[in-house]
């Protein structure tokens, strides 16, 4: 039995243990209104640490949070929304400086503001979301790692204050990133657009002072009417794509091209290490990975070997590992 499987039930088991404790009293503080034989709950009466939202009340499914339902709890830390949540409303956690972590099912859109100035958040499930609003998580300061579920719009100042943010993986069903998106993310340092993006807009990297690079794998998107307003980081475009000049919103842009050289005499066994060349235009970042296996199935995980820049346009990459694995395949990608 590998580590994923075996860390499903534990997560099951311990949600299993959570919804078994939730007292009744609980249930009796939450405040609601009934919509369409759906409940929206408004608000809770009781001290709050721990808060499990039940799947039902009265018979009735819980579909949402409502708007500044929870707004300045400061001692709400943890939050529990059952299956049945499929709406967080604007503002509804807003303020709730002590929350650290939420849990969640099947939310799929989240308001304006939801978790705005939740400085201590350190993680959001946000695989299911499809559409948050402006301001969702803005100020969420200790949010060091995104990954963006299958949004067509990352709204204006959506992660702006995210100070402690240094990943994030935007999907392929994003087409438009609104303004000033990362605003002050001061611990961001590169970002990959995908070519689903065709619009950009104002600002959207301004006072992100550690970002150095911005990646675009098609394309160049139409951009608002001011720049990234980050004028320290590099642009870098991929050979084949169109649109682009020597500068891009503000900022530099430059052809990022790396090749592995397999027709040379460095491509090979040399001393006792597997290794070859790499080629490309002068002083781009690259990452060297590896792999044993290219079937997603067999457990294979692409593993960083190294991590540089293509000093005058070339360095020498080698694998004194290679012979611990029955195959081992490279690949080069931007950092």
């Amino acid at each position: 039995m590998t580590a994923a499987r075996m860390h499903l039930p534990r997560i099951a088991i311990l949600t299993a243990l959570l919804l078994l404790t939730l007292p009744a009293a609980v249930q009796a503080q939450l405040t609601y209104t009934t919509n369409n034989g759906t409940i929206t709950i408004t608000g809770y009466t009781g001290s709050v640490g721990f808060l499990v939202i039940p799947s039902t009340i009265n018979g009735l499914p819980v579909t949402t949070i409502g708007d500044k339902a929870f707004w300045g709890r400061t001692d709400l830390t943890s939050v529990l929304l059952r299956q049945s949540v499929v709406t967080i409303g604007d503002q509804a956690f807003a303020w709730c400086t002590s929350l650290n972590s939420v849990y969640w099912f099947n939310v799929t859109n989240i308001g304006g503001s939801a978790f705005e100035e939740c400085g201590n958040l350190q993680a959001l499930p946000l695989f299911t979301v499809s559409s948050f609003g402006p301001y969702a998580f803005a100020g969420c300061r200790s949010l060091s790692s995104v990954t963006i579920g299958p949004v067509g719009t990352i709204s204006g100042s959506a992660f702006a204050g995210c100070f402690s943010l240094t990943s994030v993986s935007i999907p392929n069903t994003v087409t438009n990133i609104e303004y000033a998106a990362f605003n002050h993310c001061v611990s961001l340092t590169s970002v990959l657009i995908p070519e689903s993006v065709t619009t950009v807009g104002n600002s959207i990297f301004f006072g992100c002072a550690s970002l150095s690079g911005i990646y675009f794998p098609s394309n160049a998107p139409n951009l608002g009417v001011f720049d990234f307003a980050n004028a320290s980081a590099t642009v870098y475009y991929l050979p084949g794509t169109m649109g682009w000049g020597s500068t891009f919103g503000g900022c530099p842009t430059v052809l990022w091209n790396p090749q592995a050289q397999t027709s040379d005499a460095s491509f090979g066994v040399h001393t006792n290490q597997f290794g070859f060349n790499i080629t490309g235009t002068a002083n781009i970042p690259i990452v060297v990975e590896a792999n044993w296996s290219l079937r997603p199935s067999s457990g294979g995980d692409w593993t960083p070997l190294q991590s540089c820049t293509l000093t005058n346009g070339s360095i020498y990459f080698s694998d004194p590992q290679w012979t611990n694995y029955p195959s081992r395949f490279y690949r080069i990608r931007s950092p």
